[in-house]
Parts: C-alpha cells; sequence; structure tokens
C-alpha cells in the first residue's frame, strides 16, 4: 500500500472503498444531550473508533483515515484540550497493542511540535510496532489541517528549487502529493462526517477532489458497526464518473 501514488483522476472504481476517511463529529453534543462533561462523549467516542476499525479491516479496507485533532481545535477550552491530549495518550498505549495483534499499521500524520514530548515519544513508538503490518493501514490525523499539509509539501518543493534539484517547470500535481502527509497512498475513495454537519472543514483538502462524500446525522459515539455498514451500502450504490458521461460509463461496464 505504499509507493507513488499519482494524482491523475482516475477513470473507475470498485463497489468497495479502498480508501475511507472520517471526520468524527458530535462526542461534545452527545455529552451534553445526556448532561455529561464534554470529555464523556470523548471517551465514548474511543469504542466507535474500535468498531469502525474492525468493520474496515473485515469489509477489505485498505486505508481509514480519522480527523481526531484539527490544527483549529486548539481554540476549544484549555481543559477539554488538556483532557484530549490524555485520552489520545491514553488510546495509544492501551490500542496500539490490539492494533498490531491484528496486523494493522498505524500512521499518525500532522504538526506534532504542538504535542509534549511524552506524547510525541508515544506516536513514534506506536507506529514502529505495526510498522510492518499489512492487513490496513489506520491514519490518525491529529493537529492536522488541509491547508498546512500542502503549505509543507509545498515549502519542500520550494527548497528543491532553491536548492537547484528542479526547475519551477518540473512541478507537477504528482511532484506535490509525494511530498503530502499520505502522498504514497490511496486517495480516499469515501468521506463520512458524522453529527449532520456537511462541510470539509479543513480536512484533507487535496485528497477530497474526487471523493464520494457521505453525512450521517448520527453522533460519533453512536456511529458503530451498523452505522458504517450503511455508508459502506451507499457507496456501493453510487456510480462514480470522474467526468465521463453515463454513455461511457455504461460502455465500459458492458466490456468488463
Amino acid at each position: 500500500m505504499t509507493g507513488t501514488v499519482s494524482a491523475e483522476i482516475p477513470v473507475s472504481a470498485d463497489s468497495r472503498p479502498r480508501h475511507v476517511a472520517i471526520i468524527m463529529d458530535g462526542n461534545n453534543r452527545w455529552a451534553k444531550a445526556r448532561r455529561l462533561k464534554g470529555v464523556a462523549g470523548h471517551k465514548a467516542g474511543v469504542d466507535a473508533v474500535r468498531a469502525v476499525v474492525e468493520t474496515c479491516a473485515r469489509e477489505g479496507v485498505e486505508v481509514l483515515t480519522l480527523f481526531a485533532f484539527s490544527s483549529e481545535n486548539w481554540r476549544r477550552p484549555k481543559d477539554e484540550v488538556s483532557a484530549l491530549m490524555k485520552l489520545f495518550l491514553f488510546a495509544l498505549e492501551r490500542e496500539v497493542r490490539k492494533l498490531n495483534r491484528n496486523d494493522i499499521r498505524l500512521r499518525i500524520i500532522g504538526d506534532r511540535s504542538a504535542f509534549s514530548a511524552s506524547l510525541r515519544e508515544h506516536m513514534e513508538a506506536a507506529e514502529e510496532l505495526t510498522r510492518n503490518n499489512s492487513r490496513m493501514t489506520l491514519v490518525i490525523a491529529a493537529n492536522y489541517g488541509g491547508h498546512w499539509d500542502i503549505t509543507q509539501a509545498t515549502r519542500k518543493v520550494a527548497e528543491q528549487v532553491r536548492s537547484g534539484q528542479l526547475a519551477p517547470s518540473d512541478i507537477t500535481d504528482d511532484l506535490i502529493q509525494q511530498h503530502l502527509s499520505i502522498g504514497d497512498l490511496p486517495m480516499p475513495d469515501l468521506m463520512i462526517r458524522t453529527a449532520g454537519e456537511q462541510r470539509i472543514s479543513n480536512f484533507m483538502l487535496w485528497h477530497l477532489a474526487y471523493t464520494e462524500l457521505y453525512f450521517s446525522p448520527v453522533y460519533w459515539p453512536d456511529f458503530q458497526q451498523e452505522e458504517m455498514l450503511k455508508a459502506l451500502q451507499a457507496y456501493a450504490g453510487r456510480q462514480r464518473r470522474f467526468g465521463q458521461t453515463d454513455d461511457q460509463i455504461a460502455a465500459k461496464a458492458v466490456q468488463q
């Protein structure tokens, strides 16, 4: 699942997504509806993560990317951010061995500089432990933003131009993609957002150009196996045209 992946727009897709990306939304509202503190919703959300990871692995999804903490989430109340960091550390310590036993590789993307040294060490250790696993890749986006991802990729390319390794005319979509956080993985086929919100919120802006979008009214803690299967079934029922006409799609189906 690693290597050079082209940024070229595909011409066809399978009924099962290779890569699913999810914005896990609604933890606070789930807790508020139960008259609980917001952190209770985030703790409940960990169970949903486990259920969705298990379901995607069982259904043959190759890559699952979860938007755990955006670069904008630092604006939240300090006590909530602190609780989230502790929960993130706890989840890494508790869950990484389960991922490893199930042959799932963990990758964490985003700007790690804002995290504590302890949390960064645990991130690196978790990635190293699962590095050679191949059943599925679980990508956790933490302190991540789509703008940041494109900006850091552009800076790397600019450095190559400044050093004389590249000419401006050498810059292509594929070159920029190679420097993105997960430029070696397939583009997302399906992006899910829970809790009824219908926006992308600075998530994987480069990658979502031709991704199918699925918006669920269900709060994230309640987005368990049944809801994940609904999303996969909805995706399977869609026709992905990639700029082509219905007649072209039909003709290709006949040829196959």
